[in-house]
């Protein structure tokens, strides 16, 4: 028997678009396969705006993750903010949510990041879990205000 091809973590492609949105489908969020493509040509060009997806020994796209660098205003240097993370129930638990966060670290450090933040909704705790053993912590509070015009959230 051959040996697997190991799991790895790529830039996204436009090709890649189904099953992006497949994998945020997963995580609960009605996302067209249309605006994902749109992103994911948005992002091709920009320097910081990055998504990444990650592989299984197949070759099949598994999980994504998406982030973005912000200037700071008040010190030198950036913010990453981890905006999606997903990976496809079937593939939980392999270590792609892993791959993918420490691609979006690699990225971020090598980028002038000063830190990286993630949010995650009330109702994940094992998304909590989840990012505390990789090394984040809980810290600060976060303050929303929804806009009054209601749009639709899958375009």
């Amino acid at each position: 028997m051959f040996p697997e091809k190991p799991m790895h973590v790529r830039i996204a492609v436009p090709d890649d678009a189904a099953a992006i949105a497949s994998c945020l489908a997963e995580l609960g969020y009605d996302t067209a396969e249309e605006l994902v493509l749109e992103r994911l040509r948005d992002f091709s060009t920009a320097a910081n705006d990055k998504v990444f997806v990650a592989e299984d020994a197949h070759g099949r796209v598994m999980g994504v993750a998406s982030a973005h660098r912000l200037p700071l205003f008040h010190v030198s240097g950036y913010l990453v903010r981890i905006t999606a993370l997903a990976v496809s129930k079937a593939a939980q638990r392999a270590g792609l949510g892993r791959l993918l966060v420490k691609a979006v670290e690699a990225w971020a450090w090598g980028a002038g990041a000063r830190r990286i933040e993630v949010t995650s909704g009330d109702h994940r705790p094992a998304a909590h879990a989840f990012y505390q053993a990789v090394g984040y912590a809980i810290d600060e509070r976060r303050f929303v205000k929804n806009s009054p015009v209601q749009r639709d959230e899958g375009r």
